[in-house]
C-alpha cells in the first residue's frame, strides 16, 4: 500500500479490526519511510450488477435509489433509520446472493415490497402504490383489501 504522504511503498499493518459495518477490515498502517499513520478499508469485491429497466436499458446496481424508494415510503412515518438501513442490507443481501449478473428492476421491487411489509403498513402501501403503478382507484383498492385480508 502506498504511502498517501510521501508515496513511498513502505508501509505495514499496525492494527487490524473489523469496521463497523463488519462487511470490511479497517487497517491502520504506518510509513516505514515517514512515519506518518493512516487508515485503509478492505471489502470483499462483489461482481457488478446490472439492473434491467422497464424499458429494457441496463444501469449498474446503485444503493442509493433503492435507499431514496423505502425513505419516501417512510416518509413521516414511526420508522427508525437503523430499521431503514437494515431493511436495505437485506434487500441488498437478497440481490447479491442470487450471483446473477442482471436483475429485473421488478424483482428488486418485489424483494422490497416483500421487506417493507413487515416494517410497516403504510409506508408499504405507499411503496407498492409507485412501485405497481396503479392506474386507478380500483386497483388501489383491491391492493388495501389483500393487505387487510391477511
Amino acid at each position: 500500500m502506498k504511502c498517501p504522504f510521501c508515496s513511498s511503498e513502505n508501509t505495514r499493518v499496525i492494527d487490524s479490526r473489523p469496521a463497523d459495518d463488519n462487511n470490511s477490515i479497517r487497517r491502520r498502517r504506518m510509513c516505514d519511510e515517514c512515519g506518518k499513520r493512516f487508515t485503509t478499508y478492505e471489502k470483499v469485491e462483489t461482481i457488478p450488477l446490472i439492473v434491467i429497466k422497464k424499458d429494457n436499458n441496463r444501469e449498474q446496481y446503485d444503493r442509493a435509489k433503492i435507499e431514496a424508494g423505502v425513505l419516501r415510503a417512510c416518509h413521516k412515518r414511526p420508522i427508525s433509520a437503523n430499521d431503514i438501513n437494515k431493511l436495505i442490507d437485506e434487500v441488498e443481501t437478497e440481490i447479491f446472493a442470487r450471483e446473477e449478473k442482471e436483475i429485473a428492476s421488478d424483482e428488486i421491487g418485489s424483494i422490497v415490497m416483500d421487506k417493507i411489509k413487515d416494517l410497516d403498513d403504510v409506508a408499504y402501501v405507499r411503496f407498492a402504490s409507485v412501485y405497481r403503478e396503479f392506474k386507478d382507484v380500483n386497483t388501489f383498492m383491491s391492493e388495501l383489501k389483500k393487505m387487510l385480508d391477511k
